[in-house]
């Protein structure tokens, strides 16, 4: 264990013994997972282990295409690495456990181990929003302001626009934890999910969560908001712009530009909408779940294919990285599949 990783351990088990006083706490969790059935164990775990080298591989691939390939050092393929390492990062925060939890057959997971999956979970979750809305801003200028994009999206401003959303998702799972960790544990320990979810634990805690509570609603209505509100700016703009194009083909080729990182809006906030706004009332129980599992496993598996497939300069990389000879004999399949026509 590095010394980072015991200085954050050190500093929770303090934090908890500062605030427990004579109560007696918890020490673990029990994660009770997907499904309680035996039989679908075997199944979700080959489910969910597939998935994740898909999206490791996947995110990997796109990653090493844009770094080899110097016509792909542009703003928009920036914010996308940043997005393909928070997709790959997002879904190692939560399935490895899952998957080792199904192995070993053990549900239980440590305090701290805990604390720090959730911190993880809200970072990787909130950065992915807010690199949408970056990406949209990105393709607002490039179509609205063709001549000044250069000059607008300059080396600095892009480093900011990347630094920004990491500082933000940080700064919102520190705050979330910092108060989390003042709370005591003694009644329950099971968490019906698969990972460590702020909003079960706080209905596992007894102690008053109601400054936690109005923290989680304010900011978490803030960090959906706001970058919801720039996407949406964005993309009347840009619709207003392509409109006044005259031709058809020119029309296409501007929507054509922004129709990848369209889909990821789509399907990130789809799953908002239905997920949260629209539960299953059958399976009320079963909404956290749904969400987590889109919002960890499934967003992040789709955004190599949703690059892969409908953008042409990111086809053209992912071509040129899978023809280099070592990468030949590691993935027929994707050699396969990039170079078919």
């Amino acid at each position: 264990m590095s010394r980072n990783q015991l200085d954050s351990t050190g500093f929770l088990q303090i934090s908890r013994n500062m605030h427990q006083g004579n109560q007696t706490t918890i020490s673990e969790f029990i994660l009770l997972g997907l499904s309680k059935h035996a039989e679908l164990q075997k199944v979700l775990f080959v489910l969910f282990l597939g998935m994740y080298l898909v999206t490791m591989v996947g995110n990997g691939l796109i990653i090493l295409a844009i770094s080899f390939d110097s016509y792909l050092h542009t703003p928009m393929y920036l914010f996308l690495a940043n997005l393909s390492f928070a997709d790959m990062s997002s879904i190692s925060t939560s399935v490895p456990k899952m998957l080792m939890n199904i192995h070993t057959k053990s549900q239980s997971i440590s305090y701290e181990s805990c604390i720090t999956q959730m911190y993880f979970f809200i970072v990787f979750v909130i950065i992915d929003n807010f690199l949408l809305g970056v990406m949209a801003y990105d393709r607002f200028v490039a179509i609205c302001y063709p001549l000044n994009y250069m000059t607008i999206m300059q080396p600095r401003i892009c480093a900011l626009l990347t630094v920004i959303p990491w500082v933000l998702s940080n700064t919102v799972a520190l705050t979330h934890t910092l108060l989390l960790i003042q709370l005591i544990f003694c009644d329950s320990n099971i968490l019906p999910h698969f990972l460590c979810d702020l909003d079960l634990l706080l209905k596992l805690s007894c102690s008053d969560t109601t400054v936690n509570e109005f923290m989680l609603f304010v900011i978490g209505l803030s960090v959906i908001t706001l970058p919801f509100a720039l996407i949406l700016f964005s993309y009347i703009h840009i619709i207003r712009a392509v409109l006044r194009i005259s031709s058809t083909e020119g029309k296409w080729k501007a929507f054509s530009t922004c129709g990848s990182h369209l889909m990821l809006v789509l399907l990130f906030y789809g799953t908002i909408i239905g997920v949260y706004f629209f539960p299953s009332s059958t399976h009320p129980d079963d909404t956290d779940k749904i969400g987590a599992v889109l919002f960890t496993v499934m967003t992040p598996m789709m955004n190599p294919f949703v690059y892969s497939l409908r953008n042409k300069d990111m086809k053209g990389a992912l071509r040129k990285l899978i023809n280099r000879k070592r990468f030949i004999p590691l993935m027929p399949w994707a050699s396969e599949f990039l170079l078919s026509p």
